[in-house]
């Protein structure tokens, strides 16, 4: 059977055009990390973040070379990472702050259905036991619906995103819907990462950039 890739399998969630579009994001499972800070910090919270993010991952994608794989396995192309992103003053309307350090941001893969939250602790132990000087506080398998959301694919560089951002918004009020950014984790500022920055020039860097909505007057 060939590995399920899910950018592919799913174009209109992972490959959006450079036109905003309105999308219904169905419900997925997550391995995340909560943090703070700047994700550009040497060796800060963000970096150690992503080693738990793929240690994670790849634990549950390599089972199938032992006897612990979960019930319902199947092989996978691990999905680009994704980010909700928070800053304490005046939170989302104030996102082109450049000021880093007051990010709030969850990092996230996304983990196919069969990971339910037991098979997650399991694979979590078994990372943590090799990995035992690791802050795993605030790693948690996330299962949510995200629902409806505008979305727009973004190419250059992350501190240039607020003119993709710009162009979202217009697009969302223009067709009789408002942000719907509120406390709940699954309804913040989203991005979903598709270029590798360490391989990737700036102006090539493909971002999803994805805001929940409703319509005016819900």
């Amino acid at each position: 059977m060939d590995k399920i890739d899910f950018k592919k399998d799913f174009k209109k969630l992972y490959l959006p055009s450079q036109e905003p579009c309105i999308v219904e994001v169905p419900k997925m499972n997550f391995v995340s990390v909560m943090g703070h800070g700047d994700p550009n910090e040497l060796d800060g919270e963000y970096q150690k973040s992503m080693k738990i993010l793929y240690g994670i991952t790849f634990t549950i994608k390599m089972s199938r070379l032992s006897n612990d794989q979960p019930d319902g396995y199947y092989d996978y192309v691990v999905p680009p990472l994704e980010g909700f992103w928070d800053i304490d003053l005046d939170k989302i309307s104030d996102f082109g702050i450049t000021d880093k350090s007051k990010f709030n941001w969850i990092s996230m893969l996304r983990l196919p259905e069969y990971v339910t939250e037991e098979v997650f602790e399991w694979a979590k132990v078994k990372f943590k036991s090799k990995n035992p000087n690791i802050d795993y506080s605030n790693t948690k398998y996330l299962s949510f619906e995200e629902g409806l959301c505008a979305q727009i694919m973004h190419i250059g560089s992350y501190d240039n995103e607020k003119p993709s951002i710009n162009k979202l918004t217009n697009y969302i009020h223009q067709n009789g819907y408002t942000e719907d950014f509120n406390e709940n984790i699954y309804r913040y500022h989203h991005e979903i990462y598709l270029s590798d920055p360490r391989k990737t020039k700036l102006e090539s860097l493909k971002t999803v950039i994805r805001h929940p909505i409703k319509k005016i007057g819900m």
